[in-house]
């Protein structure tokens, strides 16, 4: 059994109960692999938000491209994989990169005033790339990107469903439209970027928890 990079976060949780191990976060998401691993049966998860993500994550790492100095960079396909972790960096070139993309300026902005990452599981995530690539540093980038149009239309329609709107109301198309097209803010500003340090400490106790891990999955997978 070995831990997606994307979902270190899950298991690096710390429990409320004195003297348990794993927390409740962790072992449902054991329980998850034990079920997919012996049944075969996905547990899907989706949103706007991670959707909007996954369909511009193509224009954000071209941005990048365009604003920082970092040589020539391009969305890397190649999975990586060691006795631990599995991933899919975003970009591993000369320089490791993982792109994400805000929901709207709001939330953009909310990064662009963080001095540090705030967010773990993003920080569990590239200290995991890391180790898997051999890399020193990694760079979390947070881009601003216009959301693509289906999803512009989806919330369209959420809006005049929340105003109580049954017609086409152009005053709120256009409210919408604007919330989620920012090509009008110049490309430096729509690029946050973080230098993460690869850090042996946090690497080596991620080790030591997936081995906890591993206990408690191989009981699971006997029980279900």
């Amino acid at each position: 059994m070995k831990i997606r990079c994307s979902q270190i976060g899950k298991i690096m949780t710390n429990p409320r109960t004195k003297g348990e191990r794993l927390s409740q976060t962790t072992k449902t998401y054991l329980l998850e692999l034990a079920v997919e691993e012996k049944y075969g049966i996905h547990k899907e998860f989706w949103s706007r938000y991670t959707d909007k993500g996954n369909e511009v994550e193509a224009e954000a790492i071209a941005l990048v491209n365009d604003v920082l100095d970092v040589g020539f960079i391009y969305k890397n396909e190649e999975r990586l994989e060691n006795d631990y972790l599995t991933g899919v960096p975003d970009v591993n070139t000369d320089v490791l990169i993982d792109v994400k993309s805000s929901w709207d300026a709001f939330t953009f902005f909310e990064k662009v005033i963080e001095e540090e990452v705030k967010n773990k599981d993003y920080y569990y995530q590239l200290q995991g790339y890391m180790y898997l690539t051999g890399k020193d540093e990694a760079l979390l980038c947070y881009c601003l990107i216009d959301t693509p149009l289906q999803i512009v239309r989806d919330e369209i329609r959420r809006e005049h469903w929340r105003r109580n709107e049954i017609d086409e109301n152009d005053e709120i198309i256009d409210f919408v439209e604007a919330k989620h097209t920012f090509m009008h803010i110049p490309k430096e500003k729509r690029v946050k970027t973080h230098v993460i340090k690869r850090d042996e400490k946090v690497i080596e106790a991620i080790k030591i928890r997936i081995e906890e891990c591993r206990e408690y999955y191989n009981n699971l997978i006997q029980v279900i």
